[in-house]
Protein backbone atom coordinates (compact mmCIF):
# COMPACT_ATOMS: atom_id res chain seq x y z
CA UNK A 1 0.00 0.00 0.00
CA UNK A 2 2.44 2.10 0.78
CA UNK A 3 5.79 3.22 -0.54
CA UNK A 4 7.38 5.26 2.10
CA UNK A 5 9.47 4.22 5.08
CA UNK A 6 10.27 4.64 8.46
CA UNK A 7 13.31 7.11 9.09
CA UNK A 8 14.88 9.93 10.77
CA UNK A 9 12.45 12.18 9.09
CA UNK A 10 9.69 10.61 9.47
CA UNK A 11 9.07 9.68 5.39
CA UNK A 12 12.05 7.18 4.38
CA UNK A 13 14.93 5.93 5.98
CA UNK A 14 16.92 2.80 3.73
CA UNK A 15 14.93 2.41 1.11
CA UNK A 16 13.77 -2.08 1.46
CA UNK A 17 14.46 -2.00 5.31
CA UNK A 18 11.09 -1.06 6.47
CA UNK A 19 8.00 -0.96 4.54
CA UNK A 20 5.17 0.80 5.76
CA UNK A 21 2.60 -1.77 6.39
CA UNK A 22 0.42 -2.11 9.38
CA UNK A 23 2.15 -5.13 10.74
CA UNK A 24 5.18 -2.97 10.69
CA UNK A 25 3.35 0.31 12.69
CA UNK A 26 2.44 -2.14 15.56
CA UNK A 27 6.49 -3.48 15.82
CA UNK A 28 7.48 -0.31 15.56
CA UNK A 29 4.53 0.69 18.48
CA UNK A 30 5.90 -1.71 20.51
CA UNK A 31 9.85 -1.29 20.03
CA UNK A 32 9.07 2.42 20.80
CA UNK A 33 7.13 2.02 23.92
CA UNK A 34 9.97 -0.57 25.35
CA UNK A 35 12.69 2.44 24.57
CA UNK A 36 10.46 5.47 25.89
CA UNK A 37 8.13 4.31 28.25
CA UNK A 38 9.76 0.57 29.67
CA UNK A 39 7.34 0.89 32.73
CA UNK A 40 4.02 1.93 30.96
CA UNK A 41 3.34 6.01 30.65
CA UNK A 42 1.26 7.66 28.05
CA UNK A 43 1.78 8.42 24.01
CA UNK A 44 -0.17 11.08 21.77
CA UNK A 45 -1.20 9.67 18.13
CA UNK A 46 -1.85 12.24 15.74
CA UNK A 47 -1.98 12.36 11.68
CA UNK A 48 -2.66 14.60 8.73
CA UNK A 49 -5.54 13.97 6.22
CA UNK A 50 -4.14 10.63 4.28
CA UNK A 51 -6.89 7.33 3.73
CA UNK A 52 -3.91 5.10 5.17
CA UNK A 53 -4.12 7.23 8.58
CA UNK A 54 -6.69 5.58 9.76
CA UNK A 55 -5.12 2.30 9.32
CA UNK A 56 -2.15 3.02 10.75
CA UNK A 57 -3.77 5.09 13.25
CA UNK A 58 -5.43 1.39 14.63
CA UNK A 59 -1.67 -0.45 14.75
CA UNK A 60 -0.26 2.04 16.65
CA UNK A 61 -2.52 1.89 19.06
CA UNK A 62 -2.51 -1.62 19.13
CA UNK A 63 1.07 -1.70 19.64
CA UNK A 64 1.48 0.58 22.26
CA UNK A 65 -1.98 -0.73 24.73
CA UNK A 66 -0.17 -4.12 24.25
CA UNK A 67 3.08 -2.94 25.98
CA UNK A 68 1.02 -1.01 28.97
CA UNK A 69 1.12 2.59 27.34
CA UNK A 70 -1.86 4.64 27.84
CA UNK A 71 -2.44 6.36 24.57
CA UNK A 72 -4.76 9.40 23.50
CA UNK A 73 -5.73 9.85 19.43
CA UNK A 74 -5.85 13.76 18.58
CA UNK A 75 -7.24 12.82 15.11
CA UNK A 76 -6.14 15.30 12.06
CA UNK A 77 -4.05 17.75 13.26
CA UNK A 78 -0.48 19.67 11.96
CA UNK A 79 2.67 18.03 13.35
CA UNK A 80 3.62 21.05 15.35
CA UNK A 81 0.65 20.50 16.88
CA UNK A 82 1.32 17.05 17.88
CA UNK A 83 4.41 18.36 19.24
CA UNK A 84 3.07 21.03 21.05
CA UNK A 85 -0.05 18.73 21.94
CA UNK A 86 2.60 16.13 23.47
CA UNK A 87 4.26 18.83 25.57
CA UNK A 88 0.72 20.14 26.80
CA UNK A 89 -0.62 16.77 28.01
CA UNK A 90 3.21 15.55 29.50
CA UNK A 91 3.20 12.59 27.82
CA UNK A 92 6.11 10.76 27.31
CA UNK A 93 5.92 10.48 23.30
CA UNK A 94 4.12 11.99 20.34
CA UNK A 95 3.75 10.19 17.05
CA UNK A 96 2.87 11.63 14.03
CA UNK A 97 1.32 9.32 11.18
CA UNK A 98 1.89 11.86 7.54
CA UNK A 99 4.46 11.58 4.78
CA UNK A 100 4.36 15.46 5.08
CA UNK A 101 4.52 17.11 0.99
CA UNK A 102 3.79 13.73 -0.43
CA UNK A 103 1.33 12.39 -2.10
CA UNK A 104 -1.51 10.25 -0.76
CA UNK A 105 -0.20 6.98 -1.50
CA UNK A 106 2.78 7.49 0.39
CA UNK A 107 2.69 7.40 4.11
CA UNK A 108 5.32 7.54 7.23
CA UNK A 109 5.67 7.87 11.53
CA UNK A 110 7.74 10.40 13.04
CA UNK A 111 8.53 10.83 16.78
CA UNK A 112 8.54 13.64 19.08
CA UNK A 113 10.02 13.11 22.95
CA UNK A 114 8.15 14.68 25.60
CA UNK A 115 9.60 17.81 25.54
CA UNK A 116 7.84 18.00 21.35
CA UNK A 117 11.19 18.00 20.15
CA UNK A 118 12.15 14.87 17.63
CA UNK A 119 14.19 12.20 18.37
CA UNK A 120 17.93 12.05 18.51
CA UNK A 121 19.74 9.80 16.40
CA UNK A 122 20.58 6.82 19.26
CA UNK A 123 16.77 6.73 20.63
CA UNK A 124 16.03 6.06 16.58
CA UNK A 125 18.69 3.56 16.92
CA UNK A 126 17.96 2.00 20.25
CA UNK A 127 13.90 1.71 18.49
CA UNK A 128 15.21 -0.17 15.82
CA UNK A 129 17.50 -2.53 17.25
CA UNK A 130 14.01 -3.82 18.34
CA UNK A 131 12.15 -3.92 15.27
CA UNK A 132 12.85 -7.42 14.50
CA UNK A 133 12.16 -8.83 18.50
CA UNK A 134 8.82 -10.47 19.09
CA UNK A 135 5.92 -7.38 19.97
CA UNK A 136 5.65 -7.62 23.77
CA UNK A 137 1.86 -8.10 25.09
CA UNK A 138 1.21 -7.76 28.71
CA UNK A 139 -1.38 -9.57 30.60
CA UNK A 140 -4.58 -8.24 30.53
CA UNK A 141 -4.57 -6.32 34.03
CA UNK A 142 -1.76 -4.23 32.77
CA UNK A 143 -2.23 -3.76 29.25
CA UNK A 144 -2.70 0.40 28.23
CA UNK A 145 -5.85 2.15 27.91
CA UNK A 146 -6.83 4.29 24.65
CA UNK A 147 -9.02 7.31 24.71
CA UNK A 148 -9.76 9.85 22.46
CA UNK A 149 -9.14 13.65 22.80
CA UNK A 150 -11.68 15.47 21.20
CA UNK A 151 -10.28 19.11 22.96
CA UNK A 152 -6.86 18.87 21.05
CA UNK A 153 -7.71 21.62 18.05
CA UNK A 154 -8.71 24.38 20.50
CA UNK A 155 -5.53 24.06 22.33
CA UNK A 156 -3.51 23.91 19.65
CA UNK A 157 -5.70 27.13 18.20
CA UNK A 158 -4.61 29.43 21.10
CA UNK A 159 -1.40 28.33 21.26
CA UNK A 160 -1.00 29.65 18.03
CA UNK A 161 -2.71 32.85 18.19
CA UNK A 162 -0.84 33.48 21.52
CA UNK A 163 2.38 33.25 19.62
CA UNK A 164 1.51 37.06 18.02
CA UNK A 165 -0.71 38.46 21.29
CA UNK A 166 -1.61 41.32 21.35
CA UNK A 167 -2.13 41.47 17.03
CA UNK A 168 -5.61 41.92 14.89
CA UNK A 169 -5.48 40.88 11.51
CA UNK A 170 -8.62 43.13 10.70
CA UNK A 171 -8.51 44.44 7.62
CA UNK A 172 -6.50 41.82 5.94
CA UNK A 173 -8.19 39.68 3.04
CA UNK A 174 -6.57 36.65 3.05
CA UNK A 175 -6.50 33.64 0.26
CA UNK A 176 -5.47 30.12 2.89
CA UNK A 177 -4.62 27.21 1.17
CA UNK A 178 -4.33 23.92 3.54
CA UNK A 179 -3.44 21.27 0.96
CA UNK A 180 -6.43 19.16 1.56
CA UNK A 181 -4.12 18.29 4.82
CA UNK A 182 -3.76 18.68 8.54
CA UNK A 183 -4.12 22.22 8.77
CA UNK A 184 -7.58 22.25 7.31
CA UNK A 185 -9.92 22.71 10.24
CA UNK A 186 -7.35 24.61 12.15
CA UNK A 187 -5.78 27.37 10.73
CA UNK A 188 -9.09 29.11 9.14
CA UNK A 189 -10.23 29.42 12.24
CA UNK A 190 -7.19 30.90 13.78
CA UNK A 191 -6.89 33.15 10.79
CA UNK A 192 -10.48 34.00 11.09
CA UNK A 193 -10.57 34.19 15.43
CA UNK A 194 -7.56 36.88 14.87
CA UNK A 195 -10.04 38.90 12.31
CA UNK A 196 -8.71 38.19 8.91
CA UNK A 197 -11.27 37.61 6.53
CA UNK A 198 -10.53 34.27 5.04
CA UNK A 199 -10.89 32.80 1.51
CA UNK A 200 -10.12 28.93 1.92
CA UNK A 201 -8.78 26.49 -1.02
CA UNK A 202 -7.07 23.02 -0.09
CA UNK A 203 -9.48 22.63 2.52
CA UNK A 204 -11.72 19.77 1.47
CA UNK A 205 -9.63 16.78 1.90
CA UNK A 206 -10.97 13.27 0.89
CA UNK A 207 -8.11 10.73 2.00
CA UNK A 208 -6.67 11.09 -1.68
CA UNK A 209 -6.19 14.99 -2.53
CA UNK A 210 -3.59 15.96 0.03
CA UNK A 211 -0.59 17.83 -1.62
CA UNK A 212 -2.29 16.96 -5.03
CA UNK A 213 -2.06 20.16 -7.26
CA UNK A 214 -2.10 22.41 -4.16
CA UNK A 215 -0.36 23.54 -1.07
CA UNK A 216 3.40 24.84 -0.47
CA UNK A 217 4.58 22.45 -2.94
CA UNK A 218 1.77 23.77 -5.95
CA UNK A 219 0.82 26.93 -5.12
CA UNK A 220 0.00 27.97 -8.75
CA UNK A 221 -3.72 27.85 -7.71
CA UNK A 222 -3.16 30.39 -5.11
CA UNK A 223 -1.12 32.48 -6.66
CA UNK A 224 -4.25 32.93 -9.71
CA UNK A 225 -6.67 33.06 -6.60
CA UNK A 226 -5.02 36.12 -4.92
CA UNK A 227 -4.89 38.09 -8.07
CA UNK A 228 -8.54 36.92 -8.77
CA UNK A 229 -10.11 37.78 -5.64
CA UNK A 230 -8.19 41.39 -5.16
CA UNK A 231 -6.99 39.61 -1.87
CA UNK A 232 -3.76 40.92 0.18
CA UNK A 233 -1.61 38.16 0.43
CA UNK A 234 -1.70 34.16 0.24
CA UNK A 235 -0.54 31.62 2.68
CA UNK A 236 -0.14 27.92 1.95
CA UNK A 237 0.75 24.69 4.04
CA UNK A 238 1.89 21.32 3.24
CA UNK A 239 -0.34 18.43 3.73
CA UNK A 240 0.88 18.25 7.70
CA UNK A 241 1.21 21.86 8.01
CA UNK A 242 5.10 22.68 8.80
CA UNK A 243 5.81 24.26 6.06
CA UNK A 244 4.71 27.54 4.72
CA UNK A 245 5.14 30.13 1.67
CA UNK A 246 3.45 32.96 0.75
CA UNK A 247 2.19 35.29 -2.34
CA UNK A 248 1.79 38.65 -2.49
CA UNK A 249 -0.77 40.86 -3.43
CA UNK A 250 0.54 40.57 -7.16
CA UNK A 251 0.48 37.26 -7.05
CA UNK A 252 4.32 36.16 -6.65
CA UNK A 253 5.70 33.77 -4.51
CA UNK A 254 7.24 34.65 -1.53
CA UNK A 255 9.50 31.61 -0.54
CA UNK A 256 11.22 30.59 2.84
CA UNK A 257 14.61 32.23 2.21
CA UNK A 258 12.42 35.69 1.97
CA UNK A 259 10.19 34.98 4.70
CA UNK A 260 13.26 34.26 6.93
CA UNK A 261 14.83 37.45 6.10
CA UNK A 262 11.01 39.08 6.64
CA UNK A 263 10.86 37.60 9.98
CA UNK A 264 14.68 38.60 10.98
CA UNK A 265 15.06 41.92 9.95
CA UNK A 266 11.68 42.94 11.85
CA UNK A 267 13.12 41.48 15.10
CA UNK A 268 16.13 42.88 14.63
CA UNK A 269 14.82 46.31 14.29
CA UNK A 270 12.87 45.47 18.08
CA UNK A 271 15.48 44.07 19.00
CA UNK A 272 14.38 40.56 19.61
CA UNK A 273 16.26 38.86 17.26
CA UNK A 274 18.62 36.37 19.52
CA UNK A 275 21.71 34.87 18.01
CA UNK A 276 22.94 34.62 13.99
CA UNK A 277 20.29 33.32 11.45
CA UNK A 278 20.57 29.77 10.43
CA UNK A 279 19.93 28.17 7.22
CA UNK A 280 21.14 25.49 5.30
CA UNK A 281 23.55 24.99 2.21
CA UNK A 282 20.70 25.22 0.01
CA UNK A 283 19.89 28.89 1.12
CA UNK A 284 19.64 31.13 -1.40
CA UNK A 285 23.25 33.49 -1.50
CA UNK A 286 20.54 36.44 -1.66
CA UNK A 287 19.65 36.08 2.08
CA UNK A 288 22.76 35.77 3.25
CA UNK A 289 23.99 39.08 1.80
CA UNK A 290 20.54 40.78 2.52
CA UNK A 291 21.38 40.14 6.33
CA UNK A 292 24.92 40.72 6.05
CA UNK A 293 23.98 43.96 4.63
CA UNK A 294 21.63 44.63 7.97
CA UNK A 295 24.74 43.45 10.51
CA UNK A 296 22.51 40.44 10.54
CA UNK A 297 24.73 37.06 11.38
CA UNK A 298 23.93 33.92 9.06
CA UNK A 299 25.01 30.51 9.40
CA UNK A 300 24.02 27.63 7.25
CA UNK A 301 23.30 23.64 8.50
CA UNK A 302 23.53 20.94 6.54
CA UNK A 303 19.71 20.27 4.40
CA UNK A 304 16.84 19.01 7.43
CA UNK A 305 14.78 20.85 10.24
CA UNK A 306 17.10 18.26 12.33
CA UNK A 307 20.02 19.82 11.74
CA UNK A 308 18.72 23.23 11.46
CA UNK A 309 17.54 23.42 15.32
CA UNK A 310 21.24 21.94 16.17
CA UNK A 311 23.08 24.96 14.52
CA UNK A 312 20.20 27.13 16.19
CA UNK A 313 20.37 25.66 19.61
CA UNK A 314 24.75 25.59 19.29
CA UNK A 315 24.35 29.59 18.43
CA UNK A 316 21.86 30.42 20.98
CA UNK A 317 19.21 31.22 17.74
CA UNK A 318 15.52 32.12 17.41
CA UNK A 319 15.35 32.49 13.99
CA UNK A 320 16.11 29.56 11.84
CA UNK A 321 15.00 27.53 8.21
CA UNK A 322 14.61 26.60 4.31
CA UNK A 323 13.92 27.61 1.29
CA UNK A 324 11.50 25.14 1.48
CA UNK A 325 9.37 27.13 3.74
CA UNK A 326 10.29 25.09 7.30
CA UNK A 327 10.66 28.24 9.19
CA UNK A 328 11.37 27.47 12.97
CA UNK A 329 10.79 29.99 15.56
CA UNK A 330 12.20 28.77 18.73
CA UNK A 331 11.42 31.60 20.72
CA UNK A 332 7.12 30.12 19.74
CA UNK A 333 7.65 26.91 20.01
CA UNK A 334 10.15 23.38 19.13
CA UNK A 335 9.77 22.66 15.89
CA UNK A 336 9.04 24.26 12.27
CA UNK A 337 5.26 25.30 12.56
CA UNK A 338 3.67 26.55 9.60
CA UNK A 339 0.59 28.71 10.90
CA UNK A 340 3.31 30.01 13.78
CA UNK A 341 5.54 30.99 11.24
CA UNK A 342 2.66 32.57 8.77
CA UNK A 343 1.40 34.33 12.33
CA UNK A 344 4.53 36.22 12.58
CA UNK A 345 5.27 37.47 9.01
CA UNK A 346 0.92 38.79 9.04
CA UNK A 347 1.60 40.67 11.97
CA UNK A 348 4.58 42.08 10.38
CA UNK A 349 2.65 43.29 7.77
CA UNK A 350 0.03 44.81 10.32
CA UNK A 351 2.56 46.39 12.38
CA UNK A 352 4.30 47.97 9.52
CA UNK A 353 1.28 48.93 7.37
CA UNK A 354 3.39 48.04 4.56
CA UNK A 355 2.11 45.01 1.93
CA UNK A 356 4.20 41.73 1.58
CA UNK A 357 5.70 42.59 -1.39
CA UNK A 358 7.38 45.30 -0.04
CA UNK A 359 8.94 43.76 3.22
CA UNK A 360 10.71 41.52 0.77
CA UNK A 361 12.01 43.81 -1.58
CA UNK A 362 14.95 44.33 0.26
CA UNK A 363 16.62 40.73 -0.66
CA UNK A 364 17.54 39.94 -4.11
CA UNK A 365 17.10 36.53 -4.91
CA UNK A 366 19.63 35.29 -6.99
CA UNK A 367 19.21 32.81 -9.68
CA UNK A 368 19.64 29.37 -8.91
CA UNK A 369 19.49 25.68 -10.94
CA UNK A 370 18.86 22.71 -9.28
CA UNK A 371 19.78 19.79 -11.71
CA UNK A 372 18.89 15.79 -9.79
CA UNK A 373 21.00 13.09 -11.24
CA UNK A 374 19.77 9.94 -11.08
CA UNK A 375 22.15 7.00 -9.99
CA UNK A 376 22.05 3.44 -9.47
CA UNK A 377 23.62 3.81 -6.09
CA UNK A 378 23.96 6.98 -3.51
CA UNK A 379 27.33 7.65 -3.11
CA UNK A 380 29.06 11.24 -1.75
CA UNK A 381 29.71 13.17 -4.83
CA UNK A 382 32.95 14.69 -3.33
CA UNK A 383 34.99 12.07 -2.67
CA UNK A 384 34.73 11.48 -6.62
CA UNK A 385 38.57 12.73 -7.56
CA UNK A 386 36.95 14.22 -11.13
CA UNK A 387 34.13 15.70 -9.48
CA UNK A 388 35.88 16.92 -6.78
CA UNK A 389 38.75 19.07 -9.82
CA UNK A 390 35.25 19.93 -11.85
CA UNK A 391 34.32 21.40 -8.82
CA UNK A 392 36.95 23.35 -8.12
CA UNK A 393 37.50 24.37 -11.58
CA UNK A 394 33.69 25.65 -11.51
CA UNK A 395 34.28 27.55 -8.27
CA UNK A 396 37.37 29.18 -9.28
CA UNK A 397 35.48 30.49 -12.72
CA UNK A 398 32.34 31.91 -10.55
CA UNK A 399 34.57 33.49 -7.90
CA UNK A 400 32.63 35.65 -5.40
CA UNK A 401 29.72 35.78 -7.93
CA UNK A 402 28.29 32.33 -6.81
CA UNK A 403 28.61 29.35 -5.19
CA UNK A 404 28.25 25.32 -5.69
CA UNK A 405 26.72 23.19 -3.90
CA UNK A 406 26.55 18.64 -4.61
CA UNK A 407 24.96 16.12 -2.48
CA UNK A 408 23.51 13.19 -1.88
CA UNK A 409 19.26 12.89 -1.52
CA UNK A 410 18.86 11.17 1.71
CA UNK A 411 15.77 10.25 0.64
CA UNK A 412 16.38 8.32 -3.05
CA UNK A 413 19.36 7.89 -5.31
CA UNK A 414 19.86 11.19 -6.82
CA UNK A 415 22.64 13.67 -6.53
CA UNK A 416 21.33 17.17 -6.44
CA UNK A 417 23.91 19.39 -8.22
CA UNK A 418 22.72 23.17 -7.17
CA UNK A 419 24.56 26.34 -8.50
CA UNK A 420 23.87 29.86 -7.70
CA UNK A 421 25.07 33.06 -8.78
CA UNK A 422 24.42 36.72 -10.44
CA UNK A 423 23.96 35.58 -14.05
CA UNK A 424 21.05 33.79 -14.88
CA UNK A 425 22.64 31.83 -18.14
CA UNK A 426 26.39 31.52 -16.23
CA UNK A 427 24.27 29.33 -13.95
CA UNK A 428 22.44 27.08 -15.91
CA UNK A 429 25.84 26.42 -18.31
CA UNK A 430 27.77 25.62 -14.92
CA UNK A 431 25.11 23.42 -12.80
CA UNK A 432 24.43 21.42 -16.98
CA UNK A 433 28.46 21.02 -16.98
CA UNK A 434 28.55 19.47 -13.43
CA UNK A 435 26.05 17.00 -13.76
CA UNK A 436 27.55 15.68 -16.93
CA UNK A 437 30.61 15.22 -14.94
CA UNK A 438 28.40 13.15 -12.11
CA UNK A 439 26.90 11.33 -14.83
CA UNK A 440 30.00 10.36 -15.75
CA UNK A 441 31.34 9.29 -12.91
CA UNK A 442 28.55 7.36 -11.18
Amino acid sequence: MSRRYFGTDGVRGEVGKHPMTAEFALRLANAAARVLAPNGGSVLIGKDTRVSGYMFESALEAGFVAAGVDVMLLGPLPTPGIAYMTRSFAADLGVVISASHNQYFDNGIKFFDRNGSKLSDDVELQIESLLDEPSRTLESKRLGRATRIETSRSRYQEFCKDSIKGVSLDGLRIVLDCSNGAGYKVAPRILSELGAEVIPIGCSPNGRNINYRCGSTAPELLQKTVVAVDADLGVALDGDGDRLVMIDHEGALIDGDQLIYIIANARADSQQLSGPVVGTVMSNLGLERALSDKGIGFVRAKVGDRYVIEQMQQHGASLGGESSGHLICLDKTTTGDGVISALQVLSIVQISGRRLKDLAADMQMFPQCMINVRVEKRFDPLESAPIQQAVAAAEAELAERGRIVLRASGTEPVIRVMVEGEDEKEVRATAESLAGVVKSAA
